[in-house]
């Protein structure tokens, strides 16, 4: 199979190429900065999988016009070349932020989107475009929604919360109880790969692991694949969500931003997909898939 792939110098660009050569594929990449990208597009190919975008800036200095010219505006121009050309199937990365900023119990496919940032609010714009395209017959349109996606060569939050762990610092948050959801890069070619070679119905689906879980959890998973005991400090909740309001007035490390970022829930399901592929559980555990993230740190 022939599979054109934007952003392939990103890490899940470098990752999903490398797992599917390996599954002898030709990978093509292309680069919508040049002026003749188009020119791969009208060579044959199977797959469009488009990685390219400008990623959520969480320091807030980006401007805003920048996501909706990379996020929207170049996923309109590459999707409307999709239209005409002879490849079948279409990838749009998006993310789990076009649908919801915060989440109250599981995210599903079909929520009613509401994001709050620019990085989410051009993400559902591009999305709503493809979605509101006729699509010729015999051509499928995926939009994969990923959470937090994680890795060998991965730089995130798990890498910070690592560097943490590493030098002995106590995790002074155990007292607020949360879960998340991740998504191991293993899982994400796994995925990419069963959706290439099945014919599933086009529409959104939510690319997550199967169990979500806590930040306790997460420190005491760190700890264990360093060999550590776990150091969970059960403060008074009404005390760090004080020190936090000073640190919104000091600009302290810790803010209350910070601080929602740090314990809020944000599951994700993805049984919409794995259903679609008829599939029970995905190959990797999230367990399985943070220790092998976490292990890859100690060998930089």
């Amino acid at each position: 199979m022939s599979i054109i792939i934007t952003g392939m110098s990103g890490f899940v660009g470098k990752n999903l190429s490398i797992f599917l050569q390996k599954q002898d594929n030709l990978i093509i990449p292309i680069s919508l900065r040049e002026k003749k990208w188009k020119d791969y597009i009208n060579k044959r190919a199977d797959a469009i999988i488009h990685l390219a975008g400008k990623a959520h800036d969480t320091s807030d200095v980006s401007n805003p016009d920048e996501y909706y010219k990379v996020n929207r505006d170049l996923t309109i121009e590459l999707f409307n070349e999709f239209l005409v050309s002879d490849i079948k199937k279409f990838f749009y990365f998006s993310s789990v932020k076009a649908a919801a900023d915060t989440v109250v119990d599981s995210l599903t496919e079909d929520v009613e989107p509401n994001p709050i940032t620019h990085y989410g609010k051009s993400k559902i714009e591009a999305e709503n475009y493809i979605t509101n395209q006729k699509l010729p017959e015999g051509k499928k349109v995926y939009i994969i929604r990923p959470c937090m996606i994680h890795g060998r060569g991965n730089k995130g939050n798990l890498n910070l919360l690592y560097k943490l762990v590493e030098k002995g610092i106590p995790w002074p948050l155990a007292a607020f109880e949360n879960k998340r959801s991740f998504l191991s890069i293993d899982n994400l070619n796994f995925l990419i790969h069963q959706m290439l070679n099945k014919n599933i119905p086009s529409g959104i689906y939510n690319f997550a692991d199967d169990k979500s879980i806590s930040t306790n959890e997460l420190i005491s998973t760190i700890n264990t694949a360093l060999g550590k005991k776990a150091k969970l400090w059960k403060i008074s909740k009404d005390l760090i969500e004080g020190v936090a309001g000073f640190g919104d007035k000091l600009h302290l490390p810790l803010n209350t931003e910070r601080l929602k970022k740090l314990t809020e829930s944000y599951v994700v399901s993805n049984q919409k997909i794995k259903s679609a592929l008829g599939i029970e559980k995905l190959p990797v555990s999230a367990e399985e898939g943070l220790i092998k993230t976490i292990k890859s740190f100690k060998t930089k």
